[in-house]
């Protein structure tokens, strides 16, 4: 009886401690550099919000599809940040990654607002190229859990139907926006987002 009350503490004390590396792991993300924005207005869910000009690092994808090219497209960015360029330089991870839907796909991570263009060390990859966004104005759904294909599209889909019901006019291809590391179970964070035409 001894030996059975001992066995149960331990798995007990072992799901608690698994618990909280979850929970933490999970919150860690909290201290990572995502970019400013300002919200215009709301429809419901979906935010119309203006961003600045941002550097980013960018990669073309063979595909539009998150499910077979997101993993391929997130390690060569991640590649140049971890040190694969000409100044072997670490640079700090930001959220979201941001993949464009279209059919010329492509991928990209937003550089710490502490860098310009021209302050960026040059990839060693020619997979990857340093290029500035323009400011724009996007509408942004958010919605929670592992994203796929499946839920892209379908956020997607609420995202244009809000957007036609309210008559707002867009302009190239939607985006789908994550902000989370695979690992990060709780709280997780995803965003679909398209360029509208705002005065």
């Amino acid at each position: 009886m001894v030996n059975m009350s001992k066995i149960l503490w331990i798995i007990g004390s072992l799901v608690v401690l698994v618990l909280i590396v979850l929970v933490v792991t999970s919150f860690s993300n909290k201290g990572i550099e995502t970019p400013e924005y300002s919200v215009l207005k709301k429809y419901g869910d979906v935010e119309i919000r203006k961003y600045p000009n941002m550097v980013v690092a960018k990669t073309s994808l063979n595909n539009n599809s998150f499910e077979n090219a997101g993993s391929n497209g997130f390690r060569t960015i991640a590649n140049y940040i971890f040190g694969g360029n000409e100044g072997n330089q670490k640079i700090a991870m930001t959220a979201p990654v941001v993949m464009s839907m279209g059919d010329s796909a492509s991928m990209y991570f937003v550089m710490p607002k502490q860098y310009a263009k021209d302050q960026l060390p040059k990839p060693m990859s020619n997979s990857v190229a340093i290029v500035e966004e323009s400011a724009k104005v996007l509408a942004v759904l958010r919605y929670g859990g592992f994203s796929s294909d499946n839920d892209i599209k379908k956020y997607c889909e609420i995202l244009k139907q809000e957007l036609n019901k309210q008559q707002v006019s867009t302009k190239g291809s939607f985006l789908y926006m994550g902000y989370n590391a695979p690992w990060d179970v709780v709280n997780r964070r995803n965003e679909v987002a398209i360029e509208v035409e705002w005065e």
